[in-house]
């Protein structure tokens, strides 16, 4: 007889042991990894103070409860669609970087953070239509009493453990941190560990539900279904019918490329709007609805009503208007305490641009930012990266306020300086494809104050307006204790032990390097043929032929530009090219001299730097959604696409092979050979790179689709069965970090940094401390009318 059906006793064990156990075994049964023990909870009536109710259970009770317990506390273990009770939560230390700015820049850094975290509600609008609600009702519930209170009432009142109520808040600490219940990198939807009874419990037995039954009540009645929902059209961002913000759920990808196409037509950008599909007076209407305080028409921005090709469109206003309008209250105080000409004009422009809703008023500003050069205090504010719109075109709000960290930024001068005369020539491509002159970047090396977004990344290029760049220049940002907050995660999946050790040694430096030779040679390098607002093209057609074919070139057309002819795949083709270009360079030792690397570890280094690029393509592939085919991470998709190019080239470059892991299922091993990487690596990415970029300076979206789309394929036979292996991925994947924030406060005629012990809520705290109990009142009505308002 199997021990699992042995004779079963009765063992006396409180209710809240058998929640415990019961939560724990659904998740374990789920997973396939355990069998079923049969046990039952058998609740008994009249039961007096000292006695237990009875549970019915196999004798292997208690072993396979800590088995539970064991595996539903690893990341392995459970939905990927939750947030593993070991997801590190940190805190992004500024506190030296600040106090070494004057009273003058602290006050300024203050009232540039207010304005990015009133901005930062905008993203909760962008994300998903019951973001704003789970944020009002877990706020709400977080900010009535302590804490520790609640933990208090969510035991005794509502049967949580106390890893229960450890994982509501690392989900609540999750929604704000992604801002919004959909992970900012991936795109996929998180959803409460705590079951939705005990929830539903402990709201009810809260003091905020004692001071307002009825706004719980109605948070509960709009947030919860959507909340705990996993329906498969819900599981990720993308088009309808998947969830998306940037149209209405009426809307079809002929939809979004009608509007494409029209905005091309007038020569528009579609960075801050929406797009809104309705019927008027029997006609549908396609509204391009833009961000702005301010509403109602506007000459030069908005348009009643204008025809194409037989479809009706209209651009309206008013966007987010009530978090704009608090923004640009913040900017106008932010103006007293510019410290000098450049930031003021940058200001204004911001203001212009977020109060009308234009964005030549944004590109203007943008300008007057890259001519500012390391300020003590740097900011960069508005709609700029595309990555979530389906058809990466509208950007998603973002803000940061940060402090240049004078020592290091010196490194990236340096490399700033020699990048034009020294490491340019050294790209594959030739200078055909070459701006004709580089546009040197301000480096800097910041330490993070406030990132308003759905993430903090590790660098940034901007702006992200390909002709600002071209005729302005652009800024590179490096942010320094983002970086060494990462870097301190030790270990993970797929690597020998001795690459593991090279990577905790070199680590962080190479992670230092090929973010700046991403961001400064990858995203700031490489031309776009195209036609000017004059009419002029910005090279020579008789000199310029196409390498591949000797045929005469294509070009960008006016209205035309990167990201409209590459659509859904333009950032990560974009990504791709940056980290191919870092990867290359890397190589170079003259490149390794200026960040410092000693003769004796340049070799490790290289080493180390290539095989980070080659685990993360293989940890990438997490973000693959196989029931749609398609990758929900430009990063992650441009990382894999690179292993595959390594794979490609062959000769045993790069290896990976399904093993059997400690724990007796199926596990990788990746290998990558040192004595490979100058020869069958580099001339491979060389000539995967000079197609990456001809491709992309062409505008010719077929032959670089048809490449990239190859490489992204995720085959379930061959040699690299990644099709198979993304269960194993999956399984072994390690959660990301999640970073609290400091808040500032005025003291007198100063300005305090609030700091916030590393734990478990202190995210959760400097959110409920971010604002005042009044601000968040209005901030939870602002947030209620627009969701109610949004698809009209």
């Amino acid at each position: 007889m199997s021990r699992y059906n042995t004779v079963t006793p009765v063992l006396r064990a409180s209710k809240r042991i058998w929640n415990i156990y019961s939560s724990y075994y659904t998740k374990c049964t789920q997973s396939k990894l355990l069998k079923p023990i049969g046990a039952t909870y058998r609740a008994q009536l009249n039961l007096t103070d000292t006695q237990k109710p009875t549970v019915v259970m196999t004798d292997r009770f208690p072993s396979q409860l800590y088995l539970c317990r064991s595996f539903c506390r690893s990341s392995s273990m459970g939905s990927q669609h939750e947030l593993p009770l070991d997801t590190p939560i940190l805190y992004l230390k500024s506190e030296e970087a600040f106090a070494g700015l004057t009273a003058r820049e602290r006050r300024y850094a203050h009232h540039l953070s207010r304005a990015s975290w009133w901005g930062g509600f905008i993203v909760l609008c962008q994300t998903s239509p019951e973001s704003s609600t789970i944020f009002s009702l877990l706020t709400r519930l977080l900010r009535s009493q302590p804490i520790d209170t609640l933990k208090e009432i969510a035991i005794e009142k509502a049967d949580f453990s106390e890893d229960e109520f450890k994982s509501l808040l690392i989900y609540y600490s999750g929604l704000v941190y992604n801002l919004g219940n959909y992970l900012g990198f991936g795109d996929r939807k998180f959803v409460p560990s705590v079951n939705r009874e005990k929830l539903e419990a402990l709201l009810k037995a809260s003091k905020a539900n004692l001071e307002a039954p009825d706004v719980i009540q109605e948070y509960m009645n709009q947030a919860l279904g959507p909340m705990y929902s996993l329906e498969e059209n819900k599981r990720f961002l993308g088009m309808p019918p998947n969830v998306t913000m940037y149209f209405t759920p009426n809307c079809t990808q002929d939809d979004a490329n009608l509007a494409k196409e029209y905005m091309a037509s007038r020569n528009l950008e579609a960075w801050n709007c929406r797009l809104l599909k309705y019927e008027e007076n029997g006609h549908v209407v396609y509204d391009i609805r833009l961000a702005s305080v301010e509403q109602g028409s506007a000459e030069g921005i908005t348009v009643v009503s204008d025809d194409y090709e037989g479809h009706k469109f209209r651009i309206s206003r008013g966007d987010y208007s009530f978090f704009l309008k608090k923004m640009c209250e913040e900017l106008q105080l932010a103006k007293e305490y510019t410290a000098n000409e450049s930031e003021v004009h940058m200001l204004d422009k911001y203001i212009e641009s977020f109060t009308k809703g234009s964005v030549q008023a944004h590109k203007d500003g943008s300008a007057f930012w890259v001519k500012n050069k390391s300020p003590a205090v740097e900011t960069y504010m508005g709609f700029i990266e595309v990555y979530r719109d389906p058809t990466n075109q509208r950007a998603e709000f973002e803000s940061f306020v940060a402090v240049v960290n004078r020592e290091q930024s010196r490194k990236f001068d340096t490399l700033v300086a020699r990048a034009e005369k020294e490491f340019l020539p050294l790209l594959p491509w030739g200078k055909d494809f070459e701006e004709d002159v580089f546009m040197r970047p301000d480096f800097s090396s910041l330490d993070i104050l406030t990132f308003a977004s759905s993430g903090l990344p590790i660098g940034i290029n901007i702006p992200n307006y390909k002709d600002v760049k071209e005729e302005q220049g652009f800024k590179n940002v490096s942010l320094t204790n983002v970086m060494a907050a990462r870097t301190g995660i030790k270990g993970g999946p797929f690597l020998s032990d001795a690459d593991h050790l090279l990577r905790e040694k070199h680590g962080a430096m190479s992670l230092e390097i090929q973010v700046g030779l991403h961001e400064l040679l990858g995203h700031g390098c490489g031309k776009f043929l195209r036609r000017k607002d004059d009419g002029k093209l910005n090279f020579e057609p008789s000199k310029i032929k196409n390498p591949f074919t000797g045929g005469e070139v294509s070009f960008y057309e006016k209205g035309e530009n990167f990201n409209s002819k590459f659509t859904n795949l333009a950032s990560a083709y974009e990504e791709c090219r940056a980290e191919t270009v870092a990867l290359y360079l890397g190589l170079v030792d003259d490149i390794l001299d200026v960040f410092g690397v000693v003769p004796d570890d340049r070799e490790d280094l290289k080493y180390v730097s290539w095989l980070d690029m080659m685990y993360a393509g293989i940890r990438g592939l997490e973000m693959y959604q196989p029931s749609q085919g398609k990758w929900g991470q430009a990063h992650s998709q441009a990382r894999y696409v690179i292993l595959r190019v390594a794979l490609e080239a062959g000769e045993g470059l790069v290896s990976v092979k399904e093993t059997t892991g400690d724990d007796g299922l199926p596990d990788l091993l990746l290998t990558l050979d040192r004595s490979k990487i100058y020869t069958v690596g580099r001339q491979a990415m060389g000539e995967f790179l000079k197609k990456l970029q001809v491709y992309r300076s062409m505008g010719d979206a077929d032959a670089g689709r048809a490449m990239f789309e190859k490489y992204s394929e995720v085959p379930s036979e061959g040699p690299f069965p990644f099709a198979k292996w993304h269960e194993i991925v999956v399984r072994k994947r390690r959660p990301r970090m999640i970073l609290a924030m400091p808040n500032t406060r005025v003291v007198g005629e100063d300005v305090e940094l609030q700091s916030y012990p590393e734990a478990v809520d202190c995210v959760a705290k400097s959110w409920i401390e971010r604002f005042s109990p009044e601000e968040f009142e209005v901030i939870e009505s602002a947030l209620t009318k627009y969701i109610g308002s949004w698809t009209k």
